[in-house]
């Protein structure tokens, strides 16, 4: 009685009494067989289009029963890679072609799993003897959803995550989005806190003196809510080499301090505004307040802020003492303060101030 293979391997299964003085060498391939479907790794080049059939030899090694098989070559169309019917195997496979084309690993009549044109990455899939199937096991880096059974534990070492891409939330919309600075030497920590004590982020890094910037977009603004303490705080000061005549506009946006360092050549009228852009009605609520500084330098013949405007209307602020000034004072640096309170829509409450500084 002749020999027979085995349905997945196409191992030699030799009968009782035949092949006498080959038993060793057939033992031997079919060693070597098991030992390939295990162990073995074969890099496969593929044909540029159409079908590139596997091989599964009766009682010899075979492309095809390796358990490693990297797909290489390039191709120019969508290809299958297939294997005979009826074949139970499980592959670890890597597509490493070239080209912008799928790639089919399927079974000769059944259906398969496909690498999108651009996927070249590597899948843990089997044959079930009718079709193949992805496991879903695959590395994270080509897992866009892997899924966790528990705590991910990073085990002392960094995440890292590329420029440009975020957390995102549960309905992967982003959360939190990082972005990349070349050669970074600093960054924020996060320490959480015991009882009694207050979570901390801070500033952290290679340098000494390090600020924290928080950058909200556009006109938007930073809202802390709830009681604030601060220890120090440092106003933006906008120095203008020019004299204090006509208009001038005021943007919140750019200072909080506006000082002009040429002698005023005239009464001038101020308009506060947000910027060139935005009105100030556009970036304060109603019930909330701005307060400003306006220092002029005065030479002999003294000039003063004259009229008021928010947004290019005009506006009569309360003035400190109960009477606007009429003059200003000779030699001298005058002060303007004023706190603007929204008290309705574009409608505002100004509490101003003049001051001599000489």
């Amino acid at each position: 009685m002749a020999s027979s293979y085995s349905a997945d391997l196409k191992l030699e299964l030799m009968v009782t009494g035949e092949k006498a003085g080959l038993w060793g060498d057939i033992t031997n391939t079919n060693l070597t067989i098991v030992q390939q479907a295990i162990a073995g790794y074969e890099a496969v080049t593929v044909n540029a289009t159409g079908t590139t059939a596997l091989s599964f030899t009766n009682g010899a090694t075979s492309d095809g029963k390796n358990a490693v098989i990297v797909l290489t070559g390039t191709i120019t169309g969508n290809i299958d890679v297939t294997i005979p019917d009826s074949i139970e195997k499980n592959y670890l496979i890597k597509n490493g072609t070239t080209g912008a084309f799928t790639v089919t690993f399927k079974t000769v009549s059944g259906t398969g799993v496909t690498w999108a044109a651009s996927e070249k990455t590597s899948k843990v899939i089997y044959s079930d003897g009718t079709n193949i199937v992805d496991s879903g096991v695959t590395d994270l880096a080509s897992d866009y959803s892997p899924q966790l059974s528990a705590d991910l534990d990073a085990n002392g070492n960094n995440i890292i995550i590329d420029g440009g891409n975020s957390i995102n939330d549960e309905n992967d919309l982003e959360q939190i989005k990082f972005a990349t600075t070349a050669s970074a030497v600093n960054e924020f920590t996060v320490t959480n806190a015991a009882t009694g004590n207050a979570p901390e982020i801070s500033a952290t890094g290679g340098d000494t003196n390090i600020d924290l910037n928080l950058t909200p977009k556009g006109i938007g603004r930073a809202t802390f809510n709830g009681q604030g303490k601060i220890q120090s705080v440092a106003e933006k000061v906008t120095t203008e080499a020019t004299a204090a005549t006509g208009t001038v506009n005021y943007d919140v946006l750019t200072q909080a301090v506006w000082n002009f360092t040429t002698d005023a050549s005239a009464n001038w009228t101020l308009n506060v505004r947000g910027d060139g852009s935005n009105t100030l009605n556009s970036i304060m609520d109603t019930g909330e307040s701005i307060t400003i500084a306006h220092i002029v330098s005065q030479g002999g013949t003294a000039y003063y802020n004259n009229a008021f405007e928010i947004d290019g209307s005009s506006v009569t602020p309360e003035w400190q003492g109960g009477a606007a000034p009429d003059a200003g004072n000779a030699n001298s640096l005058d002060t303007y303060t004023y706190t603007i309170i929204k008290t309705a829509d574009a409608t505002f409450t100004v509490l101003a101030s003049q001051t001599q500084f000489a």
